[in-house]
């Protein structure tokens, strides 16, 4: 993409050449930005064209492995998959995993650059909008039409500069932009000319429409607002996007998600209970989205200081940004009494990546990678094993088959080896590979590998242990194809509701 920033008509236009793109901001987090790109993603994709998502920075410890070996936000593993093409890392070429209230990894172009405060990062963030550029221009060059998504909110001017998320990335690429307001929270009119307001004079001529996400009601009410708007900005309203009820079928990116109920769960229809333990950096916790899919599955996140509920199947310990710190508060909120207690009742424990070095009797962290200074903290010692941090991170995306036939597409990305005798009970073994281990009694598993339930004929075979006699056969949900169908659903839904004519013209298409 190649854009003149120079080149805007005195009617505001943005003179555009090179590949087609758009940039969809938010006035708020969570304002659907993600959602609202996929579905673009999907309806374009969908006439034929080859279309690529984008976005210049993301904040989550949800991520996605690449077909060239990076890490992504899933966020943005899910638009390729609405385009019907592989993630790579170029799709989020800065990615921020939080590790500490005030520090986070920086991973860029797909690998960890440095650790520092968000202080420091933002000092210096804007050394990447060379890397941030590098990468547009590739996806580009492979691409008909490219859909940006920004981060937070458009009109953070406190952070503007060295901004490479939203407005920054925008006016050095060139893209035009439409902003998204979130009307199911309220006070959307205003945050749609505020935001407007807070623009530079430079920046003002890329914002070229806004939409109205989540919306629930009747549309006529709107009208006065969109008037309104219009008056004060002179901008067009790109659509109402009514509330998606199929949203609950994607990944979340991050974990304000976590509460928002596994869908059919009231009326105790359901009969296999999931408690999930709620970490303070809890990492790829839609791992467990094809569990809570599951029609006979009830899944729930313990929050803390809530009591892991004793009428439970399974609790599972998930991912984590910081295994020791989170193992830390583990403890605090009395969760390991409450495991202990859960085991003794016959229930099963399972443990997925930083959860499975947890279980272990030991880990070490001699280089001081996730805490501040060397550390060695005891483990829950559920499982004969023990872990080594180490400053090598393993990334690994791959798909494999388990000795009785289960065809499995998962990932690693973790730092740390773990070993001890009851590795040799593996978990899985993949292609003859053994992972993870299981306690001689069963009740406590654990393994590295993410995206396991994903498979369906290993959830169905997992699950098995649960259903007793019922659900040995053939898998009883194809969930890729349950995300998939969400996806068509979706972008149905946005070629209803939106103005597709004027996001095509405000793109350059």
């Amino acid at each position: 993409m190649s854009v003149d920033k120079a080149a805007v008509k005195s009617d505001g236009a943005v003179r555009s050449a090179g590949t087609p793109s758009l940039m969809i901001q938010g006035t708020a987090s969570d304002a659907g930005k993600s959602l609202i790109v996929a579905g673009l993603c999907r309806i374009f994709s969908r006439r034929g064209m080859r279309v690529m998502p984008f976005k210049p920075q993301n904040m989550s410890n949800n991520a996605a492995i690449t077909t060239d070996g990076g890490e992504i936000g899933r966020a943005q593993a899910l638009q390729a998959v609405a385009c019907g093409v592989e993630p790579v890392s170029d799709m989020n070429p800065v990615l921020l995993k939080p590790e500490t209230d005030h520090g986070s990894q920086v991973v860029v172009q797909g690998h960890v650059r440095a650790t520092m405060s968000a202080r420091d990062y933002i000092q210096y963030r804007y050394k990447l909008m060379p890397d941030v550029m590098d990468s547009f221009r590739r996806l580009c060059a492979q691409a008909d039409i490219v859909f940006v998504e920004g981060a937070g909110s458009i009109a953070e001017v406190n952070l503007r500069d060295g901004d490479i998320s939203n407005m920054g990335f925008a006016v050095e690429a060139g893209v035009p932009v439409v902003l998204a307001a979130d009307i199911d929270r309220g006070g959307a009119l205003a945050a749609v000319i505020g935001s407007h307001c807070l623009l530079l004079d430079s920046e003002r001529p890329l914002l070229r429409g806004y939409m109205m996400n989540k919306f629930r009601g009747d549309r006529e009410i709107l009208t006065p607002a969109i008037d309104i708007i219009g008056r004060h900005t002179g901008l067009p309203c790109a659509g109402i996007l009514r509330w998606f009820e199929g949203a609950a079928k994607f990944p979340a990116e991050d974990s304000m998600a976590l509460g928002r109920a596994t869908p059919g769960d009231a009326g105790g229809a359901r009969r296999i209970r999931v408690y999930v333990l709620g970490l303070q950096r809890i990492s790829n916790f839609d791992d467990f989205d094809p569990l809570a899919a599951e029609e006979d599955v009830r899944l729930s996140f313990v929050k803390p200081g809530d009591p892991v509920p004793g009428d439970g199947d399974l609790i599972i310990i998930p991912g984590t940004k910081s295994t020791i710190a989170d193992l830390q508060h583990l403890r605090r909120q009395g969760w390991d009494a409450d495991i202990a207690a859960h085991i003794h009742r016959g229930g099963m424990v399972v443990g997925i990546c930083g959860g499975y070095q947890m279980l272990g009797s030991e880990i070490s962290d001699p280089d001081a990678v996730e805490n501040p200074e060397p550390a060695t903290t005891r483990g829950l010692g559920l499982l004969d094993v023990r872990t080594v941090m180490s400053r090598e991170k393993t990334l690994r995306r791959f798909t494999a088959d388990t000795p009785d036939g289960c065809r499995v597409s998962g990932y690693e990305i973790h730092m740390g080896m773990t070993e001890g005798p009851e590795r040799e009970r593996p978990m899985v073994v993949l292609d003859g590979i053994p992972e993870g281990a299981v306690r001689e009694d069963g009740l406590v598993r654990g393994c590295y590998i993410h995206g396991l339930f994903t498979s369906d004929s290993y959830r169905a075979k997992f699950l098995a242990m649960f259903r007793g006699g019922e659900g040995r056969g053939a898998a009883k949900l194809d969930y890729r194809k349950s995300v998939d169908m969400a996806l068509d659903d979706l972008a149905d839904q946005m070629e209803r509701e939106l103005d597709l004519e004027l996001i095509a013209e405000i793109a350059g298409i």
